[in-house]
């Protein structure tokens, strides 16, 4: 790591909290005139994920920021195309590896030329690739698309998730090559097309170098994240730490010193010239929601231990199986795992931060019952019994 310049400034730990949040747009008015298409391209990544329970991810990542924006309309905003009336018409996103698999605003396909160019060069697969196959596939895409990878011949061999047939390996060895984009999911299922017919022309490109790239994804990462340190803003778009101190010193970000962090970090300029105000959002959060995707710095800034536990075996679960932090008053005040009965939904565990986290819980709950169709919220278990009658009695008053 090369030597570290001196901080231009100092923050308290809470500075860097509301700093994170405005960010992230969990403070100050949202922007409702810009919608779902301003929350993605304010946090420059939204993480898809397979489960739903009360929602996708990649849905409920708006709705913690905007509010009850219908789940037709989120879908619409990623996917639909940027003008009726265009020849030919282009996305406002496209499907690529960043922080996992993640929506991206199509403007930054060229940034991503690094992660193209990488995959090309790589020496082996894990996955083996028949002969013929590549070139057909793009073949059928070029005559036939969009389609997807059963419209294409067929996605797996057996019913083990990890079968891949030769057909799903070689558009998704052609996606991340760039010579084949997604631009939709349908039924979950990925939408497969040309690059070259998807993607604007004066975006399709892989001109700028490795260096422009990082340095255009740490600036990025830095402003959608207000303040971090090097893992932090490395991780936003998993780039490794040497990637990082590559591009650091002409990306624009700034140094600085936080209260209690141990680590240096970095803010964006723009996020220190006026403090953070306004009014926080009160919501569950998607476990993949980029406030709370890295746990250190989720336990640096709230002090809140975040893990994901849907894939550890269901006796050793603490939290429950898709366990949301609850933010409020710019905190996360506690967590619920959710679930869905008919018209009720149902908090099957409950996780308070003391008597004080009531309230907020309680309007989480009833605004996420409200968003998908619920009528009736449900309490089962509540990790501290004695407050389980006060958080069923303000969910009946807020319910009305």
């Amino acid at each position: 790591m090369p030597s570290l310049p001196r901080p231009t400034a100092e923050l308290s730990a809470d500075d860097a909290r509301r700093i994170a949040l405005r960010a992230q747009g969990f403070l100050g008015a949202p922007d409702r005139r810009a919608g779902v298409r301003g929350v993605l391209r304010h946090l420059g990544a939204v993480q898809l994920d397979t489960i739903s329970v009360l929602a996708r991810s990649h849905e409920l990542i708006p709705y913690a920021r905007l509010g009850a924006v219908g789940r037709k309309t989120v879908e619409r905003a990623y996917w639909t195309t940027a003008s009726a009336d265009a020849s030919p018409a282009h996305p406002h996103a496209f499907e690529y590896w960043s922080h996992a698999a993640c929506i991206l605003p199509i403007e930054e396909w060229p940034h991503f030329a690094f992660r193209r160019r990488a995959y090309r060069a790589r020496p082996h697969w894990n996955h083996e690739l028949p002969d013929g196959t590549y070139d057909q596939v793009i073949k059928q895409l070029r005559t036939e698309g969009p389609l997807t990878a059963t419209e294409l011949g067929g996605a797996k061999k057996t019913s083990e998730w990890w079968d891949w047939s030769g057909t799903k390996v070689a558009v998704e060895r052609a996606l991340m090559y760039g010579e084949v984009v997604c631009v939709e999911r349908r039924g979950w299922k990925r939408v497969y097309d040309l690059a070259e017919r998807a993607v604007p022309k004066t975006l399709l490109h892989d001109e700028l170098d490795d260096t422009e790239c990082l340095r255009r994804l740490v600036r990025l990462a830095g402003q959608s994240l207000g303040v971090g340190t090097r893992a932090d803003i490395a991780d936003y778009h998993r780039l490794k730490g040497e990637q990082f101190d590559a591009v650091i010193a002409d990306s624009g970000l700034v140094p600085v010193a936080v209260e209690g962090w141990s680590k240096p970090a970095w803010a964006d300029p723009a996020a220190l010239e006026t403090a953070p105000r306004g009014r926080h959002r009160t919501t569950l959060l998607s476990p993949f929601d980029s406030l709370v995707w890295e746990r250190a710095r989720t336990e640096r800034i709230f002090g809140f231990t975040h893990r994901l536990e849907a894939y550890v075996p269901k006796p050793k679960r603490i939290y429950g199986y898709f366990a949301m932090p609850v933010l409020a008053g710019g905190q996360l005040i506690g967590r619920v795992d959710p679930a869905r009965e008919g018209s009720t939904l149902v908090a099957k565990q409950v996780t308070l931060d003391g008597p004080t986290a009531v309230p907020g819980v309680a309007q989480a709950l009833v605004e996420a019952a409200t968003w998908v169709d619920c009528t009736d919220v449900r309490v089962e278990r509540v990790d501290i019994p004695e407050l389980r009658e006060p958080l069923v009695r303000e969910l009946a008053r807020t319910l009305g």
